[in-house]
């Protein structure tokens, strides 16, 4: 049989049939451990009854027609997201990378709306922002870079979680118009920045009225629990807010929020989507964020999370060759004092499916939805996995 799907991608030698809740099943009916929801996009698990019940029941009445009418559904979403997160107003796309795009349009046009002929905005050493040629620029990682110059200009980046080096930077481009960030950087290792790092943040963009940009496409929706992870930090709102992955469950959906100075910066032709906030995305995304609601999810979030801490310290805190564990919520990081991906297959050889990256940063992002007995799963199953390998990693070079 050929294979005619570009080979944009290394993949695992497997593929999944079917999924319930935190567990999967291949084709020949092998069950697995879900420890990373898609790369955190099914925090509700695979197959989420209220999930599938809205999906079949829209796409049975409407499934699209186009944002030149008006789309009810969008509507009560938008209002919804509004309401949870205390921004203003939503643009609606379909992935991370075109919420993140959005952003970037809207900071040039704020700063050309103030008169600055060439605006740039601030980044981050190893961020991840998507892979299109604006958002893999703003991305930190010269690897995304690699084949695809000449990057896009109007960038400049400086180290995550570095108040001085964020000021000089500010200080000489006077042309800075926003700063874009993570919360929490997870595709670059899971790092987590001082705990008094994004409000240190929202003060130089508010004295230097820089738009403060943050893309929650991986920590929003419940993931570090709270329904963004900027709310953690007490009085902080963006000026902008980046989402995707887990609003839709699996339905590709993503949103561009604002707030503040950067409401009303984009105006009718300005920014658009075909299929952005269709009604099937929308009622899907709406049935996500009851659900979270309803069954108190992000509660599981909060009691789970330092259940599954407490575990991994007991297990690997001591361990040696084990740099770090670091977590917020249900965003797990390992740090080995190696290259550890080959784990990843490993890991699939024991039923459990987790990822790594930054090459030496075993991450998991279980679903939300993960009862106490696979929480207690994933520590046994990831400690046997790390300290086997750390051990003969050790063993090669004695």
């Amino acid at each position: 049989m050929t294979n005619s799907v570009m080979p944009t991608y290394g993949r695992l030698d497997i593929a999944f049939t079917e999924g319930k809740g935190a567990w999967l099943r291949d084709a020949e009916n092998n069950k697995y451990l879900d420890a990373l929801s898609g790369i955190a996009v099914c925090n509700l698990g695979h197959a989420h009854p209220a999930v599938a019940e809205a999906i079949a029941d829209q796409a049975a009445r409407l499934v699209h027609t186009s944002n030149i009418y008006q789309i009810p559904l969008q509507i009560e979403l938008a209002d919804k997201l509004a309401n949870i997160s205390g921004m203003e107003q939503v643009f609606f796309c379909n992935s991370g990378a075109e919420a993140n795009e959005a952003a970037i349009k809207l900071a040039r046009k704020y700063g050309h709306d103030r008169g600055i002929d060439k605006p740039v905005v601030i980044v981050m050493d190893g961020s991840f922002h998507g892979r299109t040629m604006a958002t893999l620029t703003a991305t930190g990682n010269p690897k995304v870079h690699a084949g695809f110059e000449p990057l896009v200009s109007g960038f400049v980046r400086v180290p995550y979680n570095d108040l001085d080096a964020l000021r000089m930077a500010i200080s000489h481009w006077p042309e800075a118009v926003a700063v874009m960030l993570e919360p929490i950087q997870g595709e670059g290792g899971v790092k987590i920045p001082d705990e008094d790092y994004l409000a240190s943040v929202r003060d130089l963009c508010t004295q230097r009225q820089l738009l403060m940009m943050l893309d929650e496409v991986q920590t929003g929706i419940g993931r570090t629990g709270s329904w963004f992870a900027f709310q953690q930090t007490e009085h902080l709102l963006p000026d902008v807010m980046m989402l995707a992955k887990g609003l839709g469950n699996g339905m590709p959906i993503g949103a561009c929020l604002v707030a503040g100075p950067a409401v009303g910066v984009l105006q009718a032709g300005n920014h658009g989507s075909t299929f952005g906030g269709n009604p099937l995305a929308c009622r899907a995304a709406l049935t996500v964020l009851d659900t979270i609601e309803s069954e108190s999810i992000m509660d599981n979030v909060k009691s789970l999370s330092d259940k599954i801490i407490a575990g991994f310290n007991d297990t690997l805190a001591e361990q040696e060759g084990v740099k770090s564990i670091r977590a917020k919520g249900f965003m797990f990081g390992i740090e080995l004092n190696v290259p550890c991906g080959p784990l990843v297959q490993k890991a699939l050889e024991q039923g459990i499916l987790i990822n790594v990256t930054a090459e030496s940063v075993i991450r998991l992002l279980p679903p939300l939805v993960i009862s106490d007995d696979e929480a207690n799963e994933i520590v046994k199953k990831v400690s046997d996995l790390v300290i086997e390998f750390l051990n003969s990693q050790a063993a090669k070079s004695e």
